[in-house]
């Protein structure tokens, strides 16, 4: 078949998803999706803090997930939970978050430091939230102790092997605290009172963090402020901390969701004086819940099931999550006329799925919910877009590690367990610090409704990435019904060998539970090398599959 007459008949079924520039060779007959990878474009590096994470205190995150106290039955080091800290270590973590989310805009730093028995008690931000589970008691979740604070969460991230991301309260405290809250965790031992401080708190060295974000949702609970307002906060945050030799990171509080108009007079005013050596991140926050109510031929935005959904709710769940491209590259535009140099990188520090509250293990775990294969599907696409825009994105933060909203984790007393989207994170760590390459994808959309009338979602997503002669490729298989079979072919290389790690289920309801945690796990695949170099894979349906290649 001629190129011609492929792309025609592609098009013409609505069968044909191109990422990246060139054109993809006609398939195999036997095949009817086929990946490019082009070993000789690379788009940039991919950054470990794309494998980041996100710890606020809501709900069941800190205390029952991360922290069970010092003198508890249950396995810890310095009171966290250590089943945790050594799945989490497992994945390669890049960076953690810490402590929101909109939490941070009502924390003191100093609440969280000196004696633990000293600590005072404040209420909770979420305290009052309309979604706590009915009958949920009082306790740390919503009256915090202060138990868990910036030491606590500092060696957390020196346990599970991460960097530390601290999100400055820039509603409710001034540029002062921000810049002591930096004096007391960067400055060098025995340099300043606060140096003296942290050392009587157990860490005499410093814990040289690199990455701070200057506010949360400044557009809504992080002040509610016009775009021209947060500028003139972020200038006086950012400016004359002390930096004690380190190249801190700083992260503007982006725009919410779509709202491009945020990013553009931020960037306009910030430009004005020159502000771009201030800044290394912009932040971007994308949930996906939008899902039809009813079932008619309405449709408006809410919240669905994580566990009982009908069909048109998972793909409208992975239409909503693949709206994040478009997020990133409207955003990198816009951004592009005010720092032509690209300095300051996309932060994508709040992503995931979000459901109605029902499926959450414990009731103390507010905006807990139930994990299945479907968000293993969204997390794999995800990450792939992440991968296929290295050169943008500097860091993602998926929310939340545990007991909330994608959990990697769940847990509860003494109980564990890991769920689907954590076997993703496991098999797509392989991509972290690989060099991104330009992949071709020729493969059917699945088709759906939505409210009532035709949609389509794109048929495969994939990312390719090199070390050397290591070339790891992940396919996300978003169709639930449909196996793609599919050839890959290696542009600029060819394989000596190959090994396929899959995760699929024969639902995409399935799901882990304390009661069953190995329901969904990771399994070994199969592919075929044929004569002619080219990779055939099937991949089934609701899958999310790792390809290791070692190139000849």
């Amino acid at each position: 078949m001629k190129r011609r007459e492929f792309v025609g008949a592609a098009l013409s079924s609505s069968a044909l998803l191109l990422t990246g520039r060139g054109t993809s060779a006609p398939q195999s007959k036997l095949a009817d999706a086929r990946i490019d990878v082009l070993l000789n474009e690379p788009i940039g590096t991919i950054a470990p803090e794309i494998y980041g994470h996100f710890v606020e205190h809501l709900g069941g995150v800190v205390y029952d997930g991360i922290w069970v106290g010092e003198n508890s039955k249950i396995p810890n080091v310095n009171g966290m939970r250590k089943a945790l800290i050594d799945a989490l270590q497992k994945t390669k973590p890049g960076v953690i978050r810490w402590p929101g989310g909109c939490f941070a805009d009502s924390y003191n730093w100093r609440d969280g430091v000196g004696p633990k028995k000293d600590r005072p008690r404040r209420p909770n931000f979420w305290l009052d939230a309309g979604e706590w589970p009915k009958g949920a008691p009082d306790g740390p979740w919503k009256y915090d102790t202060n138990q868990f604070g910036t030491d606590d969460f500092a060696r957390f991230c020196q346990l599970t092997g991460s960097q530390p991301y601290f999100a400055a309260n820039l509603r409710s405290l001034n540029a002062k605290d921000f810049y002591e809250w930096v004096d007391y965790c960067n400055a060098p031992a025995g340099t300043t009172t606060l140096a003296e401080m942290r050392a009587a708190g157990g860490s005499r060295e410093p814990y040289k963090v690199k990455y701070w974000g200057v506010g949360n949702e400044s557009w809504g609970c992080g002040g509610n402020f016009a775009p021209e307002e947060y500028v003139v906060e972020y200038r006086r945050f950012a400016e004359w901390v002390p930096r004690w030799g380190m190249n801190l990171a700083f992260v503007g509080s982006g725009p919410n969701g779509g709202d491009l108009s945020w990013t553009r007079k931020f960037f306009g005013k910030l430009a004005e004086k020159g502000g771009f050596g201030r800044m290394w991140g912009w932040a971007l926050h994308h949930y996906s819940w939008n899902v039809s109510q009813g079932r008619t031929s309405d449709w408006v935005q809410g919240k669905g099931d994580g566990l009982n959904f009908p069909l048109e709710e998972y793909y409208e769940l992975l239409a909503e999550a693949d709206r994040v491209e478009k997020l990133i590259t409207d955003n990198w535009a816009i951004m592009g006329e005010f720092d032509r140099q690209h300095r300051v990188k996309l932060v994508v520090d709040e992503w995931g799925a979000w459901y109605k509250p029902g499926t959450e293990l414990h009731n103390t775990h507010l905006l807990g919910q139930q994990n299945t294969m479907r968000d293993a599907v969204l997390a794999g696409m995800t990450l792939d877009t992440f991968h296929r825009h290295a050169d943008k994105v500097g860091m993602a933060n998926i929310a939340q590690l545990v007991n909330c909203l994608q959990a990697l984790f769940f847990a509860h007393e003494d109980k564990f367990a890991v769920t689907p989207t954590y076997h993703v994170f496991d098999m797509f760590a392989a991509h972290q610090n690989g060099e991104s390459l330009r992949t071709l994808v020729a493969a059917p959309h699945s088709n759906y409704l939505r409210a009532a009338k035709p949609a389509t979602l794109r048929g495969l997503s994939t990312s390719a990435s090199r070390k050397g002669n290591q070339l790891t490729i992940t396919i996300t298989n978003p169709d639930h019904a449909q196996t793609r079979d599919t050839e890959i072919a290696l542009r600029g290389a060819r394989v000596k060998e190959i090994k396929v790690t899959i995760l699929a289920a024969s639902d995409v309801k399935a799901h882990n539970s304390f009661a069953n945690p190995n329901a969904v796990t990771p399994k070994d695949g199969r592919a075929t090398i044929r004569n002619d170099g080219t990779v055939t894979y099937s991949a089934a349906p609701a899958s999310v599959t790792r390809l290791q290649i070692t190139l000849a």
